[in-house]
């Protein structure tokens, strides 16, 4: 478990299992460690040598055993130092962890310092190595004389190589002493930092300290191994060191768990900012660097980060310690969390990294952060980042960090806000927060704080700085002051990180979808089971929440803490972190039921530090535990001697056994037993009662990463050669399930089922999978480079596959057979269409290359990404650029994924089914780009569309925006031009000025195709354009649809019937000759409102980001205008013969009818008044429009404004009882049948609660 809770709780509940030396083997002599790399230009004092494990006491432990390989790695990350009098030989500590293949963790704690080389061998051995040094160093560098830059270089020589000669080449055996780094280490099973570190110190205090120390070294190191216990849950401990007592002391589990590093360093190594950044990288696993000189610098910020992240862990790679010999494992195409040790001399440009694209690098020595791009806002993170400044600055700790944390620490101690605050002997007067407040004046980040919060209209006039209470005068704490402020500062920004998440998801329980099945078979089907209801809980959430919260629901640290909360029903079996977790919902659930704060995104502040402070505070002060006192062993006479300055090797019989009176030292266990037990304790630890559940909830743990953690052993290449196996069978895995849920959420669940779907797909939610697909694909580009360029893997392969394409062309190999084809097609077909779009890879970069928006080489990879996605044709781009196999091999090692051919195919198979989806993830997210637009007008061919003589316009509209009206060139009826990004295509407005002696015009259909994603629309209208010709129009509204891409076409056909004719093409039947118009019945006509109604009902239920066009539903095929234009031609008197009579004439003479009743005043009820009021005024309205619209053009206008404005129900019912109907209409016709216009006035009633807005071109040129 992260933050240190303790992997496998050793089972006789020891402090430490093992007491470790490391260093020098004198059999062996000086080896250098080629695995450390950069060895043989440096002076031999710099270079790395290998070091050994000298001694380890017990030899084994059962419950643990020792991993001989990862404590030497991890003890001396970087081998043997060695150094001379003249070099500073300050003692260092560091921290490690070892974490199991189970994923359990051991925690080591080690103290390197410096020992005189005493062996003669070794010192001339180093002797030996200078002399071969120095003397390839003169052969490389003397500078050549017959050379014209002779002298320049010589200068060069005498400048800097000298000088650095004369630093490091200080060894002389006869002058000079030589000292070797050694290590003393303790392992343990919890992660008691502290005490540890104190440990280790006293023991090597004794060793340097003139004095000898009271006792022989073997009786503190038997003391602390063998009778030192571990404190049990909610306990303090006291026990020996050399010198002084230590103390430690654990958490109840009812607390958060143990953590006992500064969270205080972090804050002042990167500052509060960083940290938030820094933690949502984490969260949301991108892959993490960290880069410091300092080992336990790596380690303290690595283990606050996954200790902050209660109640999650951090389920990847974790290796807060890389040691040199792994580097190899940066290229892993997996999230980790690494730590990097940077040799102080480098700058970070020198690192070659294998991937950038979604890496967070973290170079803490000089408080630096780089993020991934379009990295998501932590939700409230203003007001987090307020909250936690608080805190830091009560402890005197400036939120922006401390740049020079060592220097400026003893500074800040003298200026403590809280000791000013509280320090009644200065004469200040306790608890006026005035001088606190003062000094933070000063202070630049809640400068700007406030500047921000004033922004959003809170005052911050009275920052809080908390006082420390005053019960510490009561109770005395047994660690000394700067101990305790340690302990409460880190409960404190702990418990203000918990209360993020117990406020975030303070009720997903309502949302963890339960099994239905029993556990084994939920086991079995686990990858298949959705175990959360994301979409209801997104749709419950502030919407500044999202773009993070939909993000982090698709981690693997969420999908755990979710599979953890199924498998564990009852509380007893419950993982101690999710028990205190649900605890703490419970309580905020508690109070929500008294004063709701339903789902706001009002911040509340934490409320359970003091509480939580306190049983730390009375844990120190009432110490539950002594341990025994380290005292004399048996040992022989004449052992336990030592030579000051030297640790010594000590007495393996004494330490090698503890105590006869435990039975758990049975050494030579067999190894089924030693594994067993290990099993059982690590059940014992997470309190389950059974293997069965063990074996769940450990899988549930690893399910999705194939590779939790790298084997530290010193690697062959087979075993590097394996490891990246794993790797790409788990890339392969991870794409499998990526594709499939992208699919499954877009269709919708049911719909997957039951073979089609309405359920759709939220924006955020669509944007989230994309872009996790993209960092997929980034992953897998990077993975076994052979040298990284730019930041983006998948972008610079695609440029490199641009150059090789241009070389190939200028030298003359490539035709354009392509484009040809095309066009000699196009003479000989007869039917007018617009000559496809090419195919091209090498163009759709081109377009992405043209978007001065997108900057990066990872915003461009993205954008590409997008844009093959929304033209289906990803993995066909993808096939192209991998077919190139020359440029592969030239890129890639052997191992990596993209040389793997048979799990190359897979992947690209499973992009494939993205084909069956429609994406609009590019025209969506890229919303300021211009794009060239096609034009095509057809132009009906039977009735001389060539001697038209106007001059036609058009203008397009779409669902962010519009064109305005372009001129079209007389008798030119294809065009491109270009205009900002008009979303997905509605409407298309066209018509022409009458100019000219034949200006009558027949238009089949208008075609649009934006000339980037391919996208193309067809614009039905089949009707005249010209006054005396049809209902007189000059203009008209066309209503678009978008057709299936060429690749689909030819199988289409064969299974769905043609599509319809559209609705205008019926119409034009109807009104130039009246015989031949399709007579619908009734019970159709009432089928067909029924379902224009319905569509837009079901159009308003979904939510907004997934609505398609409303202007299709009511101007569209089958859509609300169509329908109530049969019922209005229903029973419609037929005329005599050459002579239209349009709908709209009928409701002209209606609207005559109701006028001319209003003066003669013979008015029936109020409420009918109204009514004919309305409808005459927007009669009048529409005919006194400028826009030449024509006659169904009026009726189509009327309509959409009576569905705007909930006044179509009214006006049927006022028409039904209208004389003017009687004269115009049969008998037969609907509108006389009373039952059936009631059943429609009730239908179209429900619009009433719909607030629907028109198109801009639907209503243009009416104020109504």
């Amino acid at each position: 478990m992260s933050g240190g809770g303790g992997g496998g709780s050793s089972a006789p509940g020891r402090f430490a299992d093992y007491f470790v030396i490391c260093g020098l083997d004198t059999e062996t002599g000086l080896e250098p460690d080629e695995l450390s790399g950069e060895n043989f230009e440096q002076t031999p004092l710099r270079r790395t040598f290998k070091s050994k494990v000298l001694a380890r006491y017990p030899e084994n432990v059962e419950w643990n055993p020792f991993d001989q390989d990862a404590v030497g790695m991890l003890c001396m990350p970087k081998g043997l130092a060695f150094k001379t009098q003249a070099d500073s030989r300050e003692p260092q500590f560091h921290s490690f962890i070892i974490t199991r293949e189970d994923g359990s963790r051991t925690f080591g704690f080690s103290l390197t310092f410096f020992e005189e080389v005493t062996s003669k061998q070794i010192c001339s051995a180093m002797q030996t190595l200078y002399h071969m040094h120095n003397a390839e160093y003169d052969i490389l560098h003397t500078p050549p004389t017959n050379d014209k830059d002779s002298c320049s270089s010589t200068g060069d020589c005498n400048g800097t190589s000298v000088s650095k000669l004369q630093r490091f080449n200080s060894y002389d055996i006869s002058r000079d002493t030589l000292y070797v780094s050694k290590c003393i280490c303790l392992i343990t099973p919890m992660s008691f930092m502290k005490a540890c570190k104190k440990v280790l110190e006293q023991l090597h205090q004794a060793v340097t300290s003139p004095q000898p120390p009271p006792l022989p070294l073997e009786s503190y190191i038997y003391n602390i191994l063998y009778e030192v216990p571990l404190p049990p849950a909610g306990r303090s401990l006291k026990f020996s060191g050399v010198y002084g007592p230590i103390i430690c002391q654990r958490p109840s589990t009812n607390e958060l768990p143990l953590f006992d590093f500064p969270v205080k360093e972090v804050f002042e190594l990167l500052g509060v900012e960083n940290v938030v950044q820094l933690f949502t990288c984490a969260l949301l696993e991108f892959q993490i660097l960290l880069y410091s000189q300092h080992y336990q610098r790596l380690m303290t910020v690595a283990e606050t980060i996954t200790a902050l992240m209660f109640p999650f862990q951090w389920q990847h790679v974790y290796v807060p310690i890389l040691p040199a010999s792994l580097l190899h494992f940066l290229d892993a195409p997996v999230p980790y969390l690494m730590g990097l040790h940077s040799n102080g001399l480098d700058d970070r440009s020198k690192l070659e990294l294998p991937q950038e694209a979604n890496l967070c690098f973290v170079d803490i020595d000089n408080h630096f952060i780089e993020l991934p791009e379009d990295l998501p806002q932590f939700p409230n993170k203003l007001e987090f980042v307020q909250e936690i400044s608080e805190i830091l600055m009560a402890f005197g700790i400036p939120p922006e960090g401390n740049l020079h944390c060592s220097e400026s620490a003893s500074k800040m101690k003298s200026l403590r806000a809280c000791d000013l605050v509280s320090d009644k002997r200065n004469g200040n007067i306790a608890g006026s927060p005035l001088n606190s407040y003062e000094l933070l004046k000063e202070n630049e980040t809640i400068a700007r704080l406030q500047a921000l919060v004033k922004r959003t209209g809170v005052s911050l006039e009275k920052l809080e700085v908390r006082e420390e209470t005053s019960s510490k005068k009561d109770l005395k704490i047994q660690c000394d002051e700067e101990e305790f402020k340690v302990y409460q500062l880190n409960i404190q920004i702990r418990e203000i990180f918990a209360n993020r998440f117990t406020q975030m998801f303070a009720d997903y329980e309502v949302f963890v979808i339960q099994p239905n099945q029993d556990k084994e078979s939920w086991f079995t089907n686990r990858e298949q089971m959705q175990n959360f209801d994301k979409a209801s809980f997104l749709s419950d959430q502030p919407e500044p929440y999202l773009p993070f919260l939909s993000r982090f629901l698709e981690t693997q640290m969420f999908a755990s803490f979710i599979d953890n909360k199924i498998m564990c029903h009852d509380e007893d079996d419950k993982d101690p972190v999710l028990r205190v977790f649900d605890s703490r919902v419970d309580k905020i659930r508690l109070l929500n039921v008294r004063t709701p704060t339903l789902r706001t995104s009002m911040y509340q502040k934490c409320t359970t530090i003091d509480e939580a402070e306190k049983s730390i505070e009375l844990r120190l002060a009432k110490i539950d535990h002594t341990a025994v006192h380290p005292h004399l062993l048996d040992m022989k006479i004449g052992q336990g001697k030592y030579e000051l300055g030297f640790f010594p090797k000590l007495q393996s019989d004494v330490l090698s056994t503890g105590p006869a009176s435990n039975k758990w030292t049975k050494r030579n266990a067999p190894a089924q037993w030693r594994r067993k037990d290990r099993q059982k304790q690590h059940t014992e630890h997470l309190r389950l009662d059974n293997d069965q559940r063990e074996k769940y909830i450990q899988e549930a743990r690893n399910l999705g990463s194939t590779i939790r953690q790298p084997k530290l052993s010193n690697l062959s290449p087979s075993v590097i050669a394996q490891t990246n196996w794993k790797f790409v069978e788990g890339l392969l895995k991870e794409c499998r399930n990526k594709t499939k849920r992208m699919l499954v959420e877009k269709m919708g669940r049911e719909a997957v089922e039951l073979g089609h779907g309405e359920v759709n797909i939220t924006g955020v939610e669509e944007n989230t999978l994309i872009a996790s697909l993209c960092d997929l694909l980034e992953r897998i580009w990077s993975h076994g480079l052979q040298v990284k360029q730019g930041k983006s893997a998948l972008w610079s392969h695609l440029l490199h596959y641009l150059e090789n394409r241009q070389r190939r062309t200028t030298s003359g190999s490539f035709s354009t057979s392509g484009i040809l084809l095309d066009s000699e097609r196009r003479k000989s077909d007869t039917s007018p269409a617009m000559s496809p779009l090419r195919i091209s890879l090498v163009q759709d970069m081109r377009h992405i290359q043209n978007i001065s928006e997108i900057k990066t080489d990872v915003g461009k990879a993205r954008a590409w990404v997008r844009l093959s996605m929304e033209k289906k044709l990803l993995s066909r781009h993808l096939k192209q650029l991998l077919s190139d196999h020359e440029l592969t091999k030239k890129l890639y090692k052997r191992y990596a994924f993209l040389r793997c051919d048979d799990e190359k195919e897979q992947f690209l198979y499973h992009l494939l089914s993205f084909n069956a989806v429609d994406y609009f993830c590019f025209t969506n997210v890229f919303t300021t780009i211009l794009i060239p637009y096609h034009i095509l007008i057809v132009p009906s061919k039977k009735l001389g569309g060539s001697m038209f003589t106007a001059n036609p316009w058009i203008c397009i509209s779409g669902e962010l925006g519009e064109t305005g009206v372009l001129q079209i060139p007389r008798n030119i009826l294809e065009m491109t031009f270009e205009c900002q990004n008009l979303g997905k295509l509605t409407t298309v407005q066209i018509g022409h000025d009458n100019s000219g002696l034949y200006a009558k015009w027949l238009v089949e259909y208008v075609m649009v195709r934006n000339e980037i994603t391919g996208h193309t629309y067809k614009f039905p209208c089949g009707r005249w354009l010209g006054k005396g010709m049809d209902d007189g129009s000059l203009e008209r509204i066309l209503v678009g649809e978008l057709l299936t891409s060429n690749t689909e076409v030819d199988e289409r056909q064969c299974r769905t019937p043609p599509l319809q004719q559209s609705p205008s093409m019926i119409r034009r039947f109807v009104t130039i000759s009246p015989n031949n118009k399709p007579k619908l019945n009734t019970g159709q006509i009432q089928e067909a409102i029924g379902e224009a109604v319905n569509g837009i009902v079901k159009h308003f239920h979904k939510p907004e980001k997934e609505r398609g066009s409303l202007t299709l539903l009511l101007c569209g095929e089958s859509g609300l205008v169509s329908a109530l234009e049969q019922v209005f031609q229903h029973g419609f008197k037929s005329p005599r013969l050459f002579k239209n009579v349009f709908i709209w004439d009928f409701l002209e003479k209606a609207q005559t009818y109701y006028e001319t009743l209003e003066q003669n005043e013979m008015v029936p009820e109020e409420n009918w008044q109204t009514r004919a009021r309305n409808f005459c005024r927007f009669i009048t309205a529409i005919n006194n429009t400028p826009r030449n619209i024509g006659k169904d053009g009026k009726f189509q206008m009327l309509v959409c404004l009576g569905a705007r404005d909930h006044l179509l129900h009214h006006w049927i019912a006022l028409l039904a009882d209208c004389p003017i109907t009687a004269q115009m209409y049969e008998d037969i016709a609907l509108i006389k049948d009373h039952t059936l216009v009631n059943s429609l006035i009730r239908v179209l009633q429900t619009l009433q609660e719909f607030n629907i807005t028109l198109e801009a071109s639907l209503v243009k040129g009416i104020d109504i």
